[in-house]
């Protein structure tokens, strides 16, 4: 009777942690080409999906964090020449200030700095 309640429990715990690992990896692309003049980034969106919370990227309309279930509308909906902050007025701008800082960030890790880090030809 024991064991029957330990593999139950076993089974149950299993089956979570293979939920929660579909949810987590299968969300979005493996992998976005994103089209620049200096050559395009393929951003690997799994592997930065494992390591970051979605809201890290991720954000709604009034900046809110990322929350399951919100539409993710693609940069250029919002970061165009009418943005209000011209900082972030361009999709390269709100990449590169998004981006480049998490990279110098994790720089340790193995995150590239360098333009040709990214951008490939």
């Amino acid at each position: 009777m024991r064991s029957a309640r330990i593999v139950s429990v076993l089974m149950a715990l299993l089956f979570g942690i293979a939920v929660a690992g579909i949810a987590v990896a299968g969300e979005g692309p493996a992998e976005i080409v994103l089209k620049a003049k200096k050559g395009d980034v393929h951003f690997t969106h799994h592997k930065h999906q494992a390591k970051f919370q979605c809201g890290e990227c991720h954000h709604g309309p009034d900046h809110s964090a990322y929350k399951p279930g919100m539409k993710i509308q693609t940069c250029d909906k919002c970061h165009t020449k009418d943005f209000q902050n011209k900082k972030l007025n361009s999709v390269m701008k709100a990449m590169h200030t998004n981006c480049r800082g998490c990279h110098k960030e994790h720089k340790a890790d193995g995150a590239p700095t360098k333009c040709s880090g990214c951008h490939k030809k």
